[in-house]
């Protein structure tokens, strides 16, 4: 979300760490900020949704996710160290 300190300290925290990501603005992509609130009964940012898809080929990745998960702050996790931990365990 823009403006948000949060969010801006998680994503130099993914940067710092070399993790690539995509940023969705929750004020931008409403409708899927509202199906993840749906999905994790949490409204709270900065959220996650992290995939792992599988390679069809070197150049090519499959359009379903072989995994995905959820995390939500409150829910999943309390501080944002916390958080880059569970993203490093998914990537790992």
């Amino acid at each position: 979300m823009q403006g948000c300190p949060h969010c801006a300290e998680m994503k130099d925290i993914l940067k710092e760490n070399r993790i690539i990501f995509s940023e969705r603005d929750i004020d931008e992509y409403q409708e899927e900020y509202d199906l993840f609130v749906e999905a994790t009964d949490n409204e709270f940012i900065p959220a996650f949704m992290l995939l792992e898809m599988n390679m069809i080929s070197e150049s090519e990745i499959s359009e379903k996710p072989k995994r995905v998960k959820l995390l939500a702050p409150d829910r999943d996790f309390q501080e944002l160290e916390e958080a880059l931990e569970m993203v490093k365990k998914f990537l790992n």
